[in-house]
């Protein structure tokens, strides 16, 4: 009978070997996975800082706009659309869907140049190559007057450049950030922001803690606040309900400081427009303390307008809308039975 080994004294192979090796393989395979999505992402990365700004932009911008309409996104991405602007033909959508995956390639093949597209000189703001910025002297009161303030943003063209000309003009602004699903991208993501940018916290549990100390101590705070969020408050975007995060407006009423919107306009390939709005007159309740929900839908209708002059330019393959996250409607209780008048009497009720 044959023992342990196989012909010619080779040991042989049994099912609970290969067994055990697809037990280690199949711990092993994350680690494997996550090592090579490293490698990959970091040699992008280089490619991109070889190729320069201009054209690293242009091919990340082309690459995802031709991969992009066959992803599942791609169908968000036209529902959005369609239901955003009914008013537009399917030809319209189409180029709209397009320019959004361009837009989304081109961001994130920036992320190797954040260091050098912004190039603002204080001293000289016409000097830029890339950059123009509207409302500069707002950042120069956030950063003077001495109190707290509030920032909202959107995924609009370029996304990270607001945080990073706060940096420029010197604000002490921490911004709220949620890290990418990958976690090899997250790290190379978490590295350039910190070269670029100030303050950072990582949405998530304990966050909120975090983002009161700041402006505790008077700093300033930034959020992207145009994303699902299922604990949020109710808002009409676009027509129709949706749940946002509704923490800047719970800390504008805590704090009494000012809320600004910030947003990045896409001029041409990598040349932007960034512009700071004016505090916000944010609607209050009826004993004069900041209305909660009524900032939220303020706050949110400014980020519809701006997507609304550049609907290329915005996140349209996000799950924005999902009606059945939407808080229940409470059902009005029955009307009792006609049993009678109830007279309410000491003791028991009396039926007349």
């Amino acid at each position: 009978m044959p023992g342990a080994e196989g012909v010619a004294g080779t040991p042989r192979v049994t099912g609970i070997d290969l067994l055990r090796l697809a037990l280690v393989l199949k711990r092993q395979l994350p680690r494997i996975a996550g090592v090579a999505m490293v490698l990959l992402i970091r040699s992008l990365f280089w490619l991109a800082r070889r190729l320069g700004s201009e054209r690293a932009s242009a091919v990340g911008g082309r690459l995802v706009r031709t991969i992009g309409p066959f992803l599942p996104a791609h169908r968000t991405a036209m529902d959005n659309l369609r239901a955003a602007f009914p008013e537009h033909d399917a030809a319209t959508i189409r180029a709209l869907a397009r320019q959004a995956w361009d837009n989304l390639g081109r961001t994130g093949a920036e992320y190797a140049h954040l260091h050098t597209l912004f190039d603002l000189d204080l001293a000289d703001l016409a000097a830029s190559r890339h950059i123009t910025v509207e409302g500069e002297g707002h950042f120069a009161d956030l950063r003077d007057d001495g109190k707290a303030g509030l920032i909202f943003s959107a995924h609009l063209a370029n996304w990270e450049l607001p945080a990073i000309c706060a940096a420029k003009f010197g604000l002490d602004a921490t911004a709220i950030f949620r890290p990418p699903n990958d976690a090899a991208a997250a790290r190379l993501v978490q590295e350039v922001r910190r070269q670029t940018m100030g303050g950072l916290a990582a949405s998530g549990q304990g966050a909120v803690f975090a983002m009161q100390g700041v402006v505790d101590r008077g700093g300033h705070l930034g959020q992207l606040i145009d994303q699902h969020f299922t604990r949020g408050v109710v808002v009409e975007f676009f027509g129709r309900p949706v749940l946002v995060n509704p923490l800047l407006a719970k800390l504008a009423r805590h704090y009494e400081c000012p809320v600004h919107g910030v947003r990045v306009i896409r001029r041409e390939g990598t040349r932007f427009h960034l512009e700071l709005t004016p505090p916000l007159d944010l609607p209050r309740d009826a004993e004069g303390a900041i209305d909660v929900q009524g900032a939220m839908q303020m706050m949110t209708r400014t980020i519809e307008d701006w997507i609304r002059e550049n609907p290329g330019q915005w996140l349209w393959m996000h799950r924005r809308w999902r009606p059945n996250m939407l808080p229940k409607a409470k059902a009005d209780p029955a009307p009792p039975a006609d049993r009678g008048t109830v007279m309410p009497v000491e003791g028991p009720a009396a039926v007349s």
